[in-house]
């Protein structure tokens, strides 16, 4: 993608209007060692104890009807039919600060499952794209686990495999169950997609870019 299609696409996204920064998470239904969540008004997911959603909404017991659940390192107790909302200041969000290149790229360091990884930051892309040395590295096995598809690239039709990231980490802010796609060709750099920003605030001024970790 040409370093001038990526500023217009970021420019695009950071005109947007800006999301609250809130997590609502409520429980519509229980089994036992399993509740049923919806966050933000999604869809319904069913989450057992000790797994966490890819919104990283940990469930940590189920009595009964009363479901514990741990948002951001903060537990709350709910029962069956009730919703917590957690707000944040936008000033306490995990942030990262990014200058931009001589091209105008943002690029940042980061890991995936504690690799080292070089990320360019790319609304343009639907997900983070990896190619196949960076998810070896990461250890993901994207052709057991993976979900064979195609992407659209500036060369043409690639083959990918999506898969669940774990976790990704960006300059100290983490994410968790973030949807990547690994080419079947190499990749100069990974490329941080819409899968990690749309999960983030952006901000530019000039040749800064800050992100803020929404949820």
């Amino acid at each position: 993608m040409s370093g001038q299609v990526v500023r217009m696409l970021l420019c695009a996204a950071l005109i947007a209007p800006g999301v609250v920064q809130a997590t609502e998470v409520a429980v519509a239904g229980v089994f036992p060692g399993k509740a049923v969540l919806v966050i933000d008004g999604g869809r319904p997911t069913t989450v057992g104890v000790g797994r966490s959603t890819r919104d990283g909404v940990k469930v940590v017991s189920v009595q009964g009807e009363q479901v514990v659940v741990e948002i951001d390192g903060a537990r709350e107790t709910l029962r069956l039919g009730q919703r917590v909302v957690k707000s944040a200041a936008a000033t306490d969000a995990p942030t990262v600060n990014l200058t931009a290149d001589a091209r105008g790229h943002f690029l940042a360091s980061g890991s995936i499952n504690g690799a080292p990884m070089r990320f360019l930051i790319d609304t343009g892309a639907s997900m983070v794209a990896l190619s196949r040395s960076d998810a070896e590295r990461a250890r993901i096995d994207y052709l057991k686990h993976g979900r064979p598809s195609m992407s659209q690239t500036a060369n043409g039709l690639v083959r990918t495999w999506v898969v669940k990231l774990a976790e990704i980490n960006l300059a100290g802010v983490s994410l968790h169950q973030v949807d990547a796609a690994v080419h079947d060709s190499e990749l100069p750099v990974a490329l941080l997609g819409m899968s990690v920003l749309n999960r983030m605030e952006m901000q530019r001024a000039g040749d800064s870019l800050t992100l803020r970790k929404r949820y």
